[in-house]
C-alpha cells in the first residue's frame, strides 16, 4: 500500500477506480477540486491557495435552484454566474460574497421590482452604528440594481445618487513607532509572531500576501511578490530589519508561516492569530493590516515620492496612497518642507542680508535713526 503523505488541511489523497492516486480538496460549502500539481510543489500551492479563495473551488450557492423567480435571492445568485462578479480578483470576490449572503438571509424572499428608494434607505440608515459596512452594502445593492437593470428584472435604478454615510475615520490603526518598539519587546527575533510582523512591515505587503512568502520567493536579496488582490508584481530589497529575522526562520516549509499543525495560514485565519500576538503585546488598537499603512507612514516619512511608495506597496493611484499616508509624522514632514525651502537661508542673520544686498545692484535699506 502507498504511504500516505501529510496532506494541507482539506486535502486528502485516495486510489481511484483506476489505480491512480489522486489528490482532491473538499470542504464543506465549495465545491470539490482535483489536484493537476505534484503537492508542496509551486504550482500546488498556487493551486491550494486558489482553492482556499475560492476561485479553483468556488462556494456552492445553497438554495439556487429554489430561489423563487424576481427575488433578490433568485438575482443574486444570477449576479454570481455573471461576468461583472465573476471578473473580479478571488479575494474581491469573497469579501463581496460575505456581504451578499447577509443581506440576502434577511431579505431574500423580496421582490426585486417592488423595492423602492425608501427602502433602501431605511435598511441603509438601519446600519448607523456600522457605516463602514452600511457604505459597503450600499455598493453591492447599487451593483445589483445595474444588474437587474441588464437582464430586465428593472426599468429603472432606485440607488442613482443614493448615498451612504459620510466617512469621518482613518480606517485600520496605523501603528505608531512606539508600539512598533513595545511588539518587538514582547516577540522577540526567533518568534513566528516577530516573523509575521517583519515581513509586513518591511515589505508594506498585505496579509494575503504575507501568508503566501516563503523561501523560494527570496532571491538576490530581494522579496518577489504577486499580490492577491491585484495580481501586482513587485521585487522588494530585503530591508536590513528583515535580514536577521530571515536568518532565524526556519527552512523546512514552502511558506514562511504556518499553523500550529504545520499548515499555510488562510488570509482570515493569520489575521485572527495575529490579533492574538498584538493583544499579548498589550495593542489591542493594532492589527496585520495597520502594520501596511506604518510601513506607507515610514516610507513617506523618509521623504519618498508617491511614485516610490507604491513601488513598494502597490498601490495604483496616488489617492490610494495619500490614506496610507495620512498617519505620516507632520512635525517630521514640516520640517523637511522648511529645510527645503530654507537652505541657503538657514543663517538669518541681517549681516548675512546685507552682504548678499551689498554683492548685487540692489540699494541698501534705510533705517530709522533714534
Amino acid at each position: 500500500m502507498k504511504e500516505r503523505r501529510r496532506l494541507p488541511k482539506y486535502v486528502s489523497e485516495f486510489e481511484d477506480r483506476h489505480g491512480k492516486w489522486r489528490v482532491r480538496y473538499r470542504r464543506a460549502g465549495q465545491q470539490d477540486y482535483y489536484f493537476k500539481a505534484t503537492p508542496y510543489t509551486p504550482e500546488f500551492n498556487a493551486e491550494y491557495q486558489a482553492c482556499l479563495n475560492g476561485e479553483r473551488a468556488p462556494s456552492i450557492v445553497v438554495g439556487k435552484d429554489r430561489a423563487k423567480p424576481g427575488t433578490f435571492s433568485a438575482l443574486i445568485a444570477a449576479y454570481y454566474a455573471s461576468p461583472e462578479f465573476t471578473g473580479l480578483k478571488p479575494l474581491t470576490r469573497s469579501t463581496y460574497r460575505g456581504i451578499l449572503e447577509r443581506f440576502r438571509n434577511v431579505h431574500g424572499d423580496k421582490r426585486v421590482a417592488t423595492i423602492e428608494r425608501k427602502h433602501i434607505k431605511a435598511i441603509i440608515g438601519g446600519m448607523a452604528a456600522t457605516p463602514s459596512a452600511a457604505n459597503h452594502l450600499l455598493d453591492r445593492i447599487k451593483a445589483l440594481m445595474g444588474f437587474a437593470l441588464d437582464i430586465g428584472l428593472r426599468l429603472d435604478d432606485p440607488t442613482i445618487r443614493l448615498r451612504g454615510f459620510r466617512n469621518t475615520g482613518d480606517g485600520y490603526h496605523t501603528w505608531t513607532d512606539e508600539e512598533l518598539a513595545i511588539f518587538e519587546a514582547r516577540h522577540p527575533i526567533g518568534t513566528k509572531a516577530r516573523l509575521a510582523y517583519a515581513l509586513m512591515l518591511c515589505t508594506g505587503q498585505r496579509r494575503s500576501d504575507a501568508v503566501t512568502m516563503g523561501w523560494q520567493h527570496v532571491a538576490d536579496n530581494k522579496v518577489a511578490v504577486r499580490q492577491q488582490k491585484t495580481s501586482a508584481r513587485l521585487k522588494i530589497r530585503v530591508h536590513r530589519d528583515l535580514q536577521p529575522v530571515l536568518d532565524a526562520a526556519p527552512r523546512d516549509n514552502l511558506t514562511f508561516l504556518v499553523t500550529e499543525y504545520g499548515k499555510p495560514f488562510t488570509a482570515a485565519g493569520f489575521g485572527g492569530w495575529f490579533r492574538d500576538r498584538c493583544d499579548e503585546a498589550g495593542l489591542p488598537q493594532c492589527s496585520a493590516h495597520g502594520l501596511r499603512k506604518a510601513a506607507a507612514r515610514r516610507l513617506a516619512e523618509a521623504g519618498c515620492t508617491n511614485q516610490q511608495i507604491k513601488a513598494i506597496t502597490g498601490h495604483k493611484t496616488d489617492r490610494e496612497v495619500a490614506r496610507y499616508t495620512a498617519a505620516a509624522d507632520q512635525e517630521r514632514l514640516a520640517d523637511q518642507a522648511m529645510d527645503a525651502i530654507e537652505g541657503p537661508y538657514s543663517e538669518r542673520e541681517l549681516s548675512n542680508r546685507k552682504d548678499r544686498l551689498a554683492n548685487s545692484s540692489a540699494k541698501a535699506l534705510k533705517t530709522k535713526e533714534h
